[in-house]
């Protein structure tokens, strides 16, 4: 009979790559910069629907968004992680909440989907390497009830639906948001498992 059992390995990796996680919103939302650094493998990526870049450069034009008042906070709920040695894909249920000024009203968008991270590690240590969120589903709310801004209906609807609301303020506010990140289905997400089986397999990324 089969023994399914975890071994201490296991165990202790996926308690490590569950800390990194959970530290990656706590820091990063703390503008903790330089400890959120270490989450990071040198080469590591984040995909954001506001900016695409490395570990550092995402830590730089976030800086630079915080000094404007740009107001991104993040949520956790569940993980799920796949260990193959070195290497291991974590999924974790997430929500993005945005705080800002749209068409004159002041509102909030929260964004709920996943965050689906590449991690492997090196000499010992755990870091990302890609970080892809998956955009399930989003809703604007104005802060004062009873306020509702007017918004561009083609504007909002050029953007796919898992994240329009939060595309269009982040628009509006002065980002070029990039229009093919993963949904909750479709072509984009079922290619993003499709790497993630690959980065399993040990194959480049």
């Amino acid at each position: 009979m089969k023994d399914d059992t975890p071994s201490a390995d296991s165990i202790e990796d996926r308690r490590l790559i569950t800390e990194l996680l959970q530290n990656w919103v706590v820091w990063r939302d703390a503008g903790d910069w330089e400890r959120f650094r270490s989450v990071w493998h040198p080469d590591g990526v984040m995909m954001a629907t506001w900016t695409q870049g490395t570990g550092d450069e995402f830590i730089a034009i976030s800086k630079e968004a915080w000094a404007k008042g740009v107001n991104i906070l993040h949520f956790l709920g569940g993980i799920s992680i796949d260990l193959a040695g070195d290497r291991a894909i974590s999924q974790t249920k997430m929500t993005i909440s945005q705080r800002a000024f749209v068409e004159g009203i002041e509102v909030d968008v929260v964004c709920t989907g996943r965050f689906y991270d590449f991690l492997e590690k090196r000499q010992g240590r755990w870091g990302i390497v890609l970080r892809q969120p998956i955009y399930e589903k989003d809703r604007m709310d104005p802060v004062t009830p009873g306020a509702v801004p007017t918004l561009d209906r083609a504007l909002l609807e050029s953007f796919p639906v898992g994240y329009r609301h939060l595309a269009y303020l982040q628009t509006r506010i002065g980002y070029t948001v990039k229009k093919d990140m993963p949904g909750l289905k479709g072509a984009e997400v079922q290619a993003l498992y499709a790497r993630g089986a690959t980065w399993l397999a040990g194959k480049p990324l």
